[in-house]
């Protein structure tokens, strides 16, 4: 008698779903996905690396912090921009940037890029995914300048400009239209602040101020709000209504007596 195979059945699988109704029924929430907010950018100029993000940090409908700080050091000559789950791509940039400092002590030669996106994306994808940490990672070391961008799932880019988080796709029209080879250091900033703020305009989830961050190959600078976009400005207009402006319907005045004087004492009633 021939055993018979049956292949994997292709395309959605909703063999779990009447499980999943029947859980729901017994009072088990199922899972939710998580909306997250940022705009971070970097691309390669003449000279090196520029990489910018905004600084809102947003919980649901909330803005958290209007000035929070997204771009990571890692290590003297690279920095990472992390978008996604604050606390993943903050503790992730901080233990990669631990192992990048033991290694350095350890073999006394400067961190190169690629040993630091490879630790990344490593990490990252042995918690398939369940890490919210989508990273611009970018730095100058003996090779040269290197620009990497490492999903949540451990993919990874290499380009002359990238983009990640939810204001992406219009920080990337920016690089699509103005991003030419070997830009002056100016030049770069100039774009990565205007892809920045493109992302700020025109995502909910991105706000604030533009962070901005240019390594070369003998220093970084770190230009902490580099542009306030959204300064808080005079109101145009006064809207404090003069007394009078709508009508009393009703008045109601009540007297109160003072009850502390004559109140017995336990002295008193001993």
């Amino acid at each position: 008698m021939a055993l018979k195979f049956e292949l994997p059945k292709s395309g959605f699988n909703f063999d779990n779903y009447n499980r999943n109704l029947i859980l729901e029924s017994k009072g088990l929430k199922s899972p939710k996905t998580i909306k997250t907010g940022t705009t971070i950018v970097g691309c390669v100029y003449k000279d090196g690396i520029v990489l910018g993000a905004d600084t809102r940090a947003t919980n649901g409908p909330i803005v958290a912090d209007k000035n929070c700080e997204k771009i990571h050091y890692l290590a003297p000559n690279m920095y990472c921009c992390g978008a996604g789950t604050a606390a993943d791509t903050e503790f992730t940039t901080n233990l990669i940037s631990s192992k990048l400092e033991l290694h350095r002590l350890a073999t006394n030669r400067q961190s190169r890029v690629v040993t630091a996106m490879t630790m990344l994306k490593q990490m990252l994808f042995r918690y398939q995914g369940n890490i919210g940490a989508a990273l611009v990672l970018g730095g100058y070391d003996v090779t040269g300048p290197h620009l990497y961008t490492i999903a949540p799932h451990g993919s990874t880019d290499k380009l002359p400009y990238v983009t990640m988080g939810s204001g992406s796709l219009a920080a990337m029209t920016i690089f699509e239209n103005g991003w030419k080879k070997d830009m002056s250091r100016e030049e770069a900033i100039e774009i990565v602040k205007d892809a920045i703020e493109s992302g700020i305009f025109n995502d909910l989830g991105s706000g604030s101020n533009v962070d901005v961050v240019v390594i070369t190959k003998d220093k970084t600078e770190v230009l902490r709000n580099y542009k306030r976009p959204n300064e808080r400005v005079k109101k145009e207009q006064s809207y404090k209504y003069p007394r009078g402006t709508t009508a009393v319907l009703k008045t109601s005045i009540r007297n109160f007596v003072d009850v502390t004087e004559g109140v017995a004492t336990p002295m008193d009633l001993s």
